[in-house]
């Protein structure tokens, strides 16, 4: 293979020794919830966020006042892009069959689509308030089905955060919360009777590298959509690509944080060796390049390949969050791409549109678990079940004399009898 760094981000050990503090310290933070429950709770909300309300949860009159302080036009672009998520939700959803099949004389073996019962989302703040990810959790786990949904965010700055407190009411959810970080985590695996929150039996939704260290600690007291890192972009580019468009596409996911990866993945060694001075040009003038300039020089990468072949086993092998594929025929990469959270063909979409709007679901896997996992969807809020039923004494018996055999190759005696009684009850012999 003739694949070349031009540029490399922090190495596999730098980013070891960051995660080991942060699993630390969420750890102090889960610990004491879980000992204290509301008083830590409310501490951490105090510390974190400068936030102390008597009630953290939202009163029906305080989201009709915050809704009525929002501009018409942002409540249309939220109800737009919440249509666009939900018509596709709700497709996925049309997908998902319960069925049920004689697979021998007599054997029925059914399967069946269940909502989980109460979910928690986080909607992400900090310096950005994350509207979009209500959309992605809360109008998604409603349109699989799910009866109770619970939302956290939190104040920024403060305040209340207007848009995304719209963005959750109107996506179906059952309470708010302006309760942000670690704490708002623990709130809703742990439940806090005092501020009105019961455990809930899933957390879903993105957030800094403590929420998803959090859900990482959590998973097993509550159920999890995946663990979703900082956020990354993979731009696929050939000779077809220009450098403006691919750098604006690597700053658009940089500027998230100082920690996500960008990489250009090519095989036009001009735009390879040009697009430094682009992405410099553009940060010259980004509002946010006090974040995106130090993912690009910490996180960026250049790798330059010779074939559409070199490109293709390179992109699986990083398995990105969001890959772009900018080159003549888009659709070569979506016959054989098969590691990534979420595709964009073409240069006439980008990873803002699926972030924001497009109607694709945001919340994706990072750092390479597209490998084995894809992102949020109504499937996750679903526990698909099965069931049998034996309808003939002649089908228990033949069953049952396989299975009998079976459990003593296995030695499991117990087993064994389960099977012979119902020969014995049902067979001809019987």
């Amino acid at each position: 293979m003739t694949i070349r760094y031009l540029k490399r981000g922090k190495s596999g050990a730098e980013r070891a020794e960051d995660a080991a503090r942060v699993e630390a310290t969420v750890r102090g933070i889960l610990a004491d919830c879980q000992a204290r429950g509301e008083a830590a709770i409310r501490e951490l909300s105090a510390r974190f966020d400068r936030w102390e309300p008597e009630d953290f949860r939202l009163s029906s009159a305080q989201i009709d006042e915050i809704i009525a302080s929002l501009p018409e036009q942002v409540i249309h672009d939220i109800q737009f892009a919440q249509e666009q998520v939900r018509n596709f939700a709700l497709a996925q959803r049309a997908s998902l069959h319960d069925f049920e099949q004689e697979t021998l004389p007599g054997v029925i073996l059914g399967q069946r689509n269940i909502p989980v019962a109460s979910v928690g989302c986080y909607v992400p703040g900090g310096r950005y308030p994350m509207v979009a990810s209500a959309h992605m959790s809360v109008l998604t786990a409603k349109a699989a089905g799910v009866s109770e949904v619970i939302a956290c965010t939190p104040p920024i700055r403060g305040e209340w955060p207007a848009a995304t407190i719209a963005a959750i009411h109107f996506g179906g959810a059952d309470a708010i919360y302006l309760l942000g970080g670690v704490q708002a985590l623990a709130a809703m695996a742990y439940g806090a009777p005092g501020m009105d929150i019961e455990p809930v039996d899933m957390i879903v939704g993105p957030g800094n590298a403590y929420v998803a260290e959090a859900k990482r600690q959590l998973y097993g007291q509550v159920g999890i959509d995946l663990l979703a890192g900082p956020t990354e972009v993979l731009v696929i580019a050939d000779e077809t690509a220009d450098a403006e468009l691919c750098a604006t596409d690597l700053l658009g996911q940089a500027e998230h944080g100082p920690t996500s990866p960008a990489i250009l993945l090519t095989s036009n060694r001009p735009l390879a060796e040009s697009i430094e001075e682009e992405i410099g040009r553009q940060l010259e003038a980004l509002p946010t390049a006090d974040l995106a300039g130090p993912a690009w020089r910490d996180y960026g990468e250049i790798i330059l390949c010779d074939t559409d072949e070199e490109l293709l086993q390179k992109a699986d092998e990083i398995a990105s969050e969001h890959v772009e594929v900018l080159t003549r025929d888009p659709n070569w990469f979506l016959e054989r791409l098969t590691n990534y959270g979420a595709l964009f063909l073409g240069p006439r979409t980008n990873v803002a549109y699926g972030d924001k709007v497009i109607g694709t679901n945001h919340t994706l896997p990072t750092q390479r678990a597209a490998r084995y996992t894809g992102g949020l969807w109504v499937g996750k809020f679903i526990k698909t079940v099965t069931y049998q039923r034996v309808l003939t004494d002649e089908a228990s018996a033949l069953v049952g004399e396989y299975g009998s055999r079976l459990c003593a190759i296995e030695g499991f005696a117990g087993h064994q009898e389960q099977c012979d009684l119902r020969v014995r009850r049902y067979g001809r012999a019987g």
